[in-house]
């Protein structure tokens, strides 16, 4: 009797060993996830981690025109969000070093002011450090009244040094509902009861 109660108490504790191991190990993984998250990034080009540069420091770059880079442009929104978003232009060929602009469309389908954020991300992840942005929607947030809809410009420059294999970069934004935007109607009730306290 004694044998057996001696054995499960020492099963006991291995797994109490085995389970406190499981558990610091996913806390230190916790810890992990944001450099991990980064490096993920930079090998694939997602969450955006393209290039912002200057337009002056754009145009002073060399243009090689030898060379032609096709630009796919791709859009969607996230569910929570009820815009329609679109390119304007499907795909563009480029030479490396030119500053080209295109637009990308949104409308708000909803009868009242909503506010997005658009998360972009570049496709092969080794052409993401090559691709340049001098200006973008996704620099900042878009409010859009109810109904409305309106043309967002992108402004990009393949950098000249793209590796020579990458012939084709796929530029794709997903927008999402911003989650603490203030609304007109917040704005109202708020100098509604400010009103009613004076």
């Amino acid at each position: 009797m004694t044998m057996e109660a001696d054995q499960r108490r020492q099963a006991n504790q291995r797994v109490v060993k085995r389970l406190g191991i499981a558990a610091m190990l996913m806390f230190g993984f916790g810890f992990a996830l944001v450099p991990l998250y980064d490096v993920f990034c930079d090998i694939t080009g997602l969450n955006g981690k393209t290039g912002r540069i200057e337009l002056e420091q754009a145009l002073s770059s060399t243009v090689d025109k030898d060379r032609l880079v096709t630009v796919e442009f791709l859009g969607t929104v996230h569910s929570d969000l009820p815009w329609e978003f679109k390119p304007m232009v499907r795909r563009v060929k480029v030479h490396p070093g030119e500053v080209t602009e295109v637009n990308y469309y949104a409308r708000n389908l909803t009868d009242g002011q909503v506010a997005g954020q658009a998360i972009p991300s570049v496709a092969p992840g080794q052409a993401a450090k090559y691709f340049n942005k001098t200006e973008c929607f996704c620099f900042t947030r878009q409010t859009l009244a109810a109904g409305e809809g309106k043309e967002m410009p992108l402004r990009f420059v393949v950098d000249p040094g793209l590796p020579e294999e990458v012939r084709t970069v796929s530029l794709s934004y997903t927008f999402f509902q911003a989650k603490d935007e203030v609304t007109t109607e917040t704005i109202s009730m708020e100098k509604g009861s400010l009103d009613s306290i004076l």
